[in-house]
């Protein structure tokens, strides 16, 4: 291949995965959890500009004592490196709160949760969805 078109092939190869990189904005909206026992909202954090904050909005035991309707379980500071970074992850099952660490791909959102180094921790992968299960609703 002559020097020309190898570099019009590295410049048609940048721009086109420059133009999918993701964004600070790709992981606002609502994503069904792998186990599809709930549905979580992200949007920007209410009390503070520039973070990420995500609440559960549907549960599928909404209504009954296990109900963790409104429950914020994601605080991220920064986003930085095609991730959001820099805050916590409460996971309701065991009541505790992790570092955290969001990042997205296409329609996949990757919720890492750990202690110490990001390495060592679990990811759990949500699927966007457009709405809400019709039932059992979380009262707000």
């Amino acid at each position: 291949m002559n020097n020309g078109r190898c570099f019009i092939l590295v410049i048609a190869v940048l721009l086109t995965s420059s133009s999918f990189a993701a964004t600070p904005e790709d992981a606002k909206g609502l994503w069904l959890t792998e186990q599809r026992d709930a549905v979580i909202e992200f949007q920007a954090c209410p009390d503070r500009t520039g973070t990420l904050c995500g609440h559960i909005v549907w549960d599928k035991d909404a209504g009954t004592p296990a109900d963790t309707c409104g429950v914020r379980i994601a605080k991220l500071d920064r986003y930085d490196n095609d991730a959001w970074r820099d805050g916590w992850i409460y996971d309701p099952r065991d009541k505790k709160k992790y570092k955290g660490v969001i990042r997205v791909k296409a329609s996949t959102l990757y919720l890492r949760a750990y202690v110490g180094a990001e390495i060592l921790g679990q990811t759990e992968q949500l699927s966007r969805v457009a709405a809400l299960p019709a039932a059992p609703i979380c009262k707000r």
